[in-house]
């Protein structure tokens, strides 16, 4: 076991056997006086252990005397004629109100935050014709949306129209070379009966030729026809390509100046850009009340100071937090009590600070009775520490 826990070691139990954390015991027996390292060792740990306890007790009466101007102010404020205390209360009342709405503002859902607010803020006197443009260039877009669809549904009937016209040329065609090859085997046919067979075929040949003559005429006039309203159509048809090219283009930047103007105003639509402006006039409005709810805070705590200033108040800037108090009294006493406990803590440490301190003095003092070859070194060293403490 070390010299320093031999010195200072802690009784094992109390009778409730808990362990006794507070007593301190002084054992000298196996420390040799005639050992000058061990005496000096000995006296030096008194000393660091006064030296602590000083140290503590510094520190805990500025707060003892602080716990007790408080406990002091209370007793002011409730000793106050009931005219100057009306006024506190005012105040009070005016700080209560104004720190309510500040905390409805902070508790808000759906607030914006900082950053959109600000972007909001800067784009403030562009942001409506930013909406009135968005809702032109979607209406826009719409309707040459409506128009690329009705050019497509055109032009679909065309291509339509143009097949059936290549299929009738192509028929017609047909039917030209059937009627020729006919009117061919026909005239063989007249030709052999005239010949080989003798035989009159004069208006065969005759209605031969009126008969293809006939055909051919009827085939020629019905491809002219169809060759015609083919080349109506086909023209239709390139008429209609660019007209769609032009609607394309029209579209496409209408379309990227759309993408644009969300991008710039941060938004996804002219709808949504409307929601957020208007989001952003509620929350320009709040945030003017709430500024002015802090300057009007700012205002009345410097009252409250000033008021309190005038009286035997030592801490008035420690009401600032606590209006609810000047207000009620159950707070006030709740207040006093919480102050009286903390006191009576303060005051224990202090006392036990103390006694730690005079129990160590008393103990070098007793060593230096008891060896008096050493004693006036011994008290030189208690007064070089007395003197630096003082």
């Amino acid at each position: 076991m070390g010299l320093f826990s031999r010195l200072f070691h802690r009784k094992k139990r109390q009778e409730n056997g808990a362990d006794d954390w507070e007593n301190i015991v002084y054992d000298r027996a196996e420390v040799d006086f005639h050992d000058r390292e061990q005496w000096s060792e000995y006296i030096k740990n008194c000393l660091e252990q006064m030296e602590e306890a000083k140290k503590e007790v510094n520190l805990l009466t500025g707060e003892y005397s602080l716990v007790t101007s408080y406990l002091t102010d209370i007793e002011e404020i409730e000793a106050l004629p009931e005219g100057e205390r009306e006024g506190l209360n005012g105040i009070a009342r005016r700080l209560l109100a104004l720190d309510e709405e500040r905390q409805k503002y902070k508790s808000r859902k759906n607030r914006m935050n900082d950053a959109e607010y600000h972007r909001m803020r800067g784009q403030e006197n562009e942001i409506w014709d930013g909406i009135g443009k968005l809702k032109e260039c979607e209406s826009y877009g719409q309707k040459v949306k409506q128009d690329m669809k009705r050019l497509d549904r055109e032009r679909h009937a065309y291509e339509y129209r143009r097949q059936e016209l290549d299929l009738l040329l192509n028929n017609l065609r047909g039917m030209v070379m059937i009627f020729i090859t006919a009117f061919c085997l026909c005239m063989v046919m007249l030709l052999v009966l005239q010949f080989l067979f003798e035989m009159s075929t004069r208006i065969g040949y005759l209605l031969a030729v009126a008969a293809v003559a006939v055909a051919l005429t009827v085939l020629w006039v019905k491809y002219t026809d169809g060759d015609q309203e083919l080349r109506r159509v086909e023209r239709a048809v390139n008429k209609l390509i660019l007209l769609q090219n032009k609607v394309k283009i029209r579209y496409v930047n209408n379309r990227n100046l759309c993408d644009y103007l969300c991008v710039k105003y941060g938004t996804k639509d002219a709808a949504s850009l409307e929601k957020l402006w208007k989001q952003y006039q509620e929350e320009k409005e709040e945030r003017k009340q709430y500024a002015e709810a802090e300057a009007k805070m700012e205002y009345y705590q410097k009252q409250l100071v000033d008021k309190m200033s005038n009286y035997r108040v030592v801490s008035p800037e420690r009401w600032l937090g606590q209006p609810a108090a000047l207000l009620d009294k159950r707070e006030m006493v709740e207040m006093r009590h919480a102050l009286i406990v903390r006191r009576q803590a303060l005051r224990k440490q202090l006392d036990y600070n103390n006694n730690v301190a005079e129990t160590a003095i008393g103990e070098i003092r007793d060593i230096a009775e008891q060896y008096p070859s050493y004693g006036p070194e011994i008290m030189q060293m208690l007064d070089k520490y007395m003197g630096r403490d003082a």
